[in-house]
């Protein structure tokens, strides 16, 4: 069967998703999310993006990003490579780590764009892994709650959506109610 073609252009937004084969875990300890954002760094510098967010689950990934020069393909083939070689051998296993193809939904609208962006920074929460979206430290949340140093993330893509003081308006929106969320959690 012929794979669909993912839409791509310089500048296109996606939110972008995988998953541990069979649902195991990707992360099995904090060496191994290091390890993960290590490799994403370097990819970074091989095929250039925005990341707006991210999100790092026991056996699965979000990310929000703009694509500058390559397509979703080349980036998450280059990052899921290295880090299933990691995997593989520092756990001594062989095959596939990521389950299927990965995820890309392209993001067409800023109302979408904001609610992405919440859904990954509350995917924690509904996973009932904390009470607080900036309590999980292996999401990009903090940047944007604090405005902690994080060399992988551009937050003012997103928080130029709200009014000033925007850090205070982003925190109200990410807080809203679950209710109010309509993607489904991995």
């Amino acid at each position: 069967m012929v794979r669909k073609s993912r839409v791509w252009f310089p500048g296109a937004k996606y939110h972008i998703t995988s998953r541990g084969m069979r649902q195991y875990p990707l992360f099995h300890d904090d060496y191994d999310r290091m390890h993960y954002l290590e490799l994403l760094t370097e990819t970074k510098e091989k095929y250039p993006f925005h990341l707006l967010a991210y999100c790092l689950m026991s056996n699965h990934i979000h990310f929000q990003l703009e694509l500058i020069e390559a397509t979703p393909s080349y980036f998450m083939k280059h990052l899921h490579t290295r880090y299933a070689k990691y995997y593989n051998q520092r756990y001594d296993f062989s095959g596939h780590v990521f389950e299927n193809r990965f995820g890309s939904e392209f993001i067409t609208s800023i109302d979408y764009e904001l609610e992405v962006n919440r859904y990954i920074h509350r995917n924690p929460v509904k996973a009932n892994l904390v009470k607080h979206p900036e309590d999980y430290l292996w999401s990009s949340c903090r940047a944007y709650y604090y405005n902690e140093d994080n060399p992988l993330i551009s937050t003012t893509q997103i928080l130029s959506h709200f009014p000033e003081p925007p850090t205070k308006y982003y925190i109200e929106y990410t807080n809203q109610s679950d209710s109010n969320d309509t993607m489904e959690v991995l």
